[in-house]
């Protein structure tokens, strides 16, 4: 397996360190069920106030949640193409569509801005737990003399950078190489402040984190430790399972759910696992999609090294345009939490990813970014599941995609083409 993430060719690992006792391991790594309905509780309080400055989120009553799709005719696309016979329906969760910032970084980013918000308006006595939130519009000025810092390859930085500045507060976003020149734009647009590295999302972190330590009225947001990223992800889960009922469809033992989470350095998909986990239990399976040229997670949770090991140590560029998933080491936070919980991982080339990118445009009329297809591989590589139930309900998790410009996409399905041919 190390010879082949070596070598960049896709490949599937499977854990086979997963736990008996599902509910002991789910509270055994400091965070737990009642933490997630406090996060819960926490977005609804906000909810009327994201209403008033976010118009987007006025038919989801100021709720921040995404789409749920079936796919089937991508399905029967796909299993032309890949000569592959597909078991179950296909879904896709849009988070890609998600209101404000577009991509699952809107879960975690916005909530860990929202709470370190209310946080600071409680201690200072501008707001008690009673209060109407939208009382937060006029005190922009008290929150105007307060920082907000993280480190990105994009998209977490557009979540937190658009919430931060809406809310009043001064932003500073480091960004990586691979971030997207648009995604940088975006941000000036807004107000932020975005400092560039030649170097990788690494070095982006580790700059934002030490400016922020200099400075006492910065907070800064840690996309490699963060529970409270972790816990604004895992708040899908019990919305997921809404959407669902409201479908008819139950998932149990005769029909569970395989969900396929595209992963960086591992809030995103670790806190939608965890919270999936502990929503339908044993009746769903989760994996973890990378960039062939960045398998973190997957070599963090197959070595057993989780962040002490880097996807530079064994001779890897960590480049590709997944430009989301583009991180060499996996979070210190998330793959401790989930190594006896997550079912497996897998790595996807950018060239696959393009391809699976162009066949969605053409088939749904859905445009994503090449990050939020990593995904889809999985579908293919269920062969290697023998038990894959016949009624499985197979979900990909669609991570951005739908504040990419006009001819960005065009370039994107474009490159796609060259691999459907």
């Amino acid at each position: 397996m190390l010879e082949k993430l070596k070598n960049m060719q896709e490949c599937y690992w499977l854990n086979e360190n997963l736990t008996s006792n599902l509910e002991y391991e789910l509270n055994a790594k400091g965070i737990q069920a009642k933490d997630i309905e406090d996060a819960r509780a926490r977005l609804n309080r906000f909810a009327p106030l994201l209403k008033v400055l976010f118009p987007a989120t006025l038919k989801t009553n100021g709720i921040i949640e995404s789409p749920l799709e079936c796919i089937n005719t991508y399905k029967k696309e796909l299993e032309k193409l890949e000569n592959v016979e597909i078991k179950g329906d296909v879904f896709i969760k849009l988070d890609s569509h998600l209101p404000i910032s577009g991509s699952i970084k809107a879960r975690g980013g916005i909530y860990e801005v929202l709470k370190h918000t209310e946080s600071l308006l409680l201690e200072h006595k501008l707001l008690s737990l009673q209060d109407d939130y939208t009382k937060i519009i006029h005190l922009k000025d008290f929150l105007s003399q307060y920082k907000i810092a993280v480190g990105s390859t994009g998209n977490l930085g557009l979540s937190i950078g658009i919430m931060s500045a809406k809310l009043g507060f001064k932003v500073s976003v480091h960004m990586s190489n691979d971030a997207k020149e648009w995604k940088k734009q975006m941000l000036r647009e807004h107000n932020c402040e975005v400092i560039t590295y030649q170097s990788d999302y690494g070095k982006a972190v580790e700059e934002g984190r030490k400016a922020a330590q200099n400075d006492k009225s910065c907070y800064f947001i840690d996309d490699e430790n963060s529970k409270n990223l972790f816990l604004g992800y895992s708040v899908a889960a019990k919305r997921l399972k809404g959407q669902l009922e409201s479908l008819d469809i139950t998932i149990n033992e005769n029909r569970p759910l395989y969900v396929y989470l595209p992963c960086g350095v591992g809030g995103g998909p670790g806190g939608v696992a965890y919270g999936l986990k502990t929503v339908f239990g044993q009746n769903v399976k989760c994996f973890f999609a990378e960039p062939t040229h960045s398998p973190c997670m997957l070599l963090g949770l197959m070595t057993k090294k989780h962040s002490e090991i880097s996807v530079n140590d064994i001779g890897l560029d960590n480049k590709t345009a997944a430009d989301g998933l583009a991180v060499g080491r996996a979070s210190k936070l998330v793959g401790k939490v989930l190594e006896h919980i997550i079912d497996g991982c897998f790595s996807v080339s950018d060239e696959n990813m393009y391809k699976f990118l162009t066949l969605l445009h053409k088939t749904e009329n859905i445009n994503l970014e090449p990050s939020a297809l990593a995904g889809v591989k999985g579908l293919i590589f269920n062969k290697e599941l023998k038990n894959t139930h016949p009624n499985a309900l197979h979900l990909i998790w669609a991570t951005g995609g739908n504040m990419v410009p006009k001819n960005e996409m065009e370039k994107f399905i474009k490159e796609g083409e060259k691999y459907l041919n």
